[in-house]
Formats: C-alpha cells, structure tokens, sequence
C-alpha cells in the first residue's frame, strides 16, 4: 500500500526541484522528506529519483507516479472539503493570500466579521503581490487568494483554479496641493509624461501598470522612489517630493496637502478578484468566506 504522505513528498520536491526546498515548504526536515521517498520506492519497487549534480531529478517512473500523486492528493482535498465538511458549519484553518491593499480594504473587514460572529473558522493572511498569490494557491501552500488584474496588465489563471471578481478599483494619481494638476477634474497621460515619480518595485504589477500608462506616448516615467508601501507614496507626496499612482481600494484618508486626481483617456483601473482550486469549491470555509467578501466588497470598498 503506498503512503499518501510519501506521495506528497515526491510530488513536492517535483514542484519545488529539490528535497530542501519541498522540505522547506511541506514543514519538515530534509531527512524526514529523504526517508519518505525512500518508503516510498520500497513500495513502488523502482526508484523515483536520481542525483544530478548537487540537486535531484525524478526518474522516469518518478514523473509518472508524481502525476498520480497530484490526482489523488487533489481528489482526497476534494473529499475532505465536502463530504467529510460540515456544510452548515464553516471551521478549520483557512490560509489567504492577499496583496497589501486587500488586506486593509477587504480583509480586514472579513476578519471583524469573523470575529463579530464567533466564527470556528481560523483565517490566517499572508501579504503577496497577485503572481505570488496566484501561485501560492496553485501549489496548495494557501486556499484562497484575493487577487486584481490591471486593464493593462493581465493576470495569468492556472487552469485548476476558479477565479471570481469582485470589485473594480480606480487608482487616481497623487499629487501635493501646491501641484499645478491639483486644481484639475482629470488628467490624461499626456499630462503627467514630464512628472517625477514613486512606484511599486520593479517588476511588481502596479509597477507595470504605471510603465504602460505611458507606452503609447514612447516615453518612461521618471522615477524617482521605488517602494511597496502605498503609505510612503502618499507620505513622500505630501512633502511635495513625486507624484503617485495609488489605487482607492484600501486607501486611507488623505492628507490635507495631497490630492486624488482621477486619470482619464483610458481610466486607469484593476479588476479584484478571488482565487482557489476548483478542487476547494464546496468547502464550507471557502463557501463562506467568499459570500463575505462579496457582501464587503458590494458595500463599496473601490469608492473615493
């Protein structure tokens, strides 16, 4: 009888391209994922693995067996989030990944309501930008993901996982009281080709997303502050310093020195959204914690 516990172990470290690195993942020593894929040839009978180098890779045999794993992983998630779950019931642990804005505009919200109801379920949050999040849900390291897609930069869905949006999110660009753009209802990108400014990271979607706004002109923003913190970019903006592109989902009140002045000519805007595996749809915990994200985010989350 081969072990479930021996064929997570080997699909791990097929996703993951090493033992340390499945370890590091699954919550175990090297040794203890070493000595389950050893179990695991004993009762297969063949080896799933072979030494390349410093690293491993799987046998032949091993791809094959890994593929059954998932399957059968995949199918007992399945079996665990619906038949052996109480529909009426939600409780367990529920892990969510979201990116930072989602925590403070929708998660936090959904985390009050929990609490207020006395919920047996345990949500635990994670912080990740959307890719990150993607994949984190795709591997099974978390079971729902709050997610946005920039109308210029789209988001990749495995085809494992059901995707719901939510909510749209304007993003206005920030700028100092004093800003020739202050006094304006709107600005194109024309506007804004010669403004310095403060973005997210590079290669970070919201970076991206700046990057295009100015493509069709030939130009690059001129930026000046790389930082992932929308708060530094509203902080840095009230000393009159750059401008920024921040979304409104999640954004605090502003200062009374900066200023939102939407973008027009195209809107710039993301759609929010939710993401788990299909494999996870009935699960009382996921079933319940979307209808509230639903509720939170109908009640308005992407207003000024």
């Amino acid at each position: 009888m081969i072990d479930i516990g021996s064929l997570r172990a080997l699909a791990a470290i097929e996703q993951y391209r090493s033992v340390i690195a499945a370890s590091e993942a699954m919550g175990f020593s090297p040794s203890a994922v070493s000595q389950q894929v050893k179990k695991l040839e004993r009762e297969a009978g063949f080896a799933v693995l072979e030494r390349r180098g410093r690293g491993v890779l799987l046998t032949e045999r091993g791809v094959t067996l890994a593929a059954y794993g998932r399957r059968i992983l995949a199918e007992l998630e399945e079996l665990q989030s619906t038949l052996l779950a109480d529909p009426a019931k939600p409780s367990g642990q529920l892990r969510v990944v979201a990116f930072s804005t989602a925590c403070r505009g929708l998660v936090g919200p959904l985390l009050g309501k929990l609490a207020a109801t006395e919920s047996d379920l345990n949500v635990s949050v994670l912080a990740e930008d959307p890719r990150e999040a993607v994949a984190r849900v795709a591997n099974g390291e978390a079971d729902l993901g709050l997610v946005h897609n920039w109308n210029s930069v789209p988001l990749v869905i495995p085809e494992h996982l059901s995707l719901e949006w939510l909510c749209e999110d304007i993003a206005d660009v920030l700028v100092h009281s004093s800003h020739p753009l202050a006094g304006r209802s709107g600005v194109t990108p024309a506007d804004l080709v010669d403004e310095q400014w403060i973005s997210t990271p590079h290669g970070a979607i919201c970076n991206e997303a700046l990057l295009r706004i100015f493509a069709d002109l030939g130009r690059v923003p001129d930026i000046k502050v790389y930082d992932p913190d929308f708060a530094t970019h509203i902080a840095l903006v009230e000393q009159a310093a750059v401008v920024a592109l921040v979304p409104r989902l999640g954004r605090p009140v502003l200062p009374r020195d900066v200023v939102a002045v939407p973008v027009t000519d195209p809107v710039q805007a993301r759609q929010v959204g939710i993401v788990h595996r299909r494999t996870m749809t009935a699960s009382p915990g996921i079933r319940y914690v979307s209808e509230l994200l639903r509720k939170i985010a109908a009640s308005g989350p992407g207003e000024p």
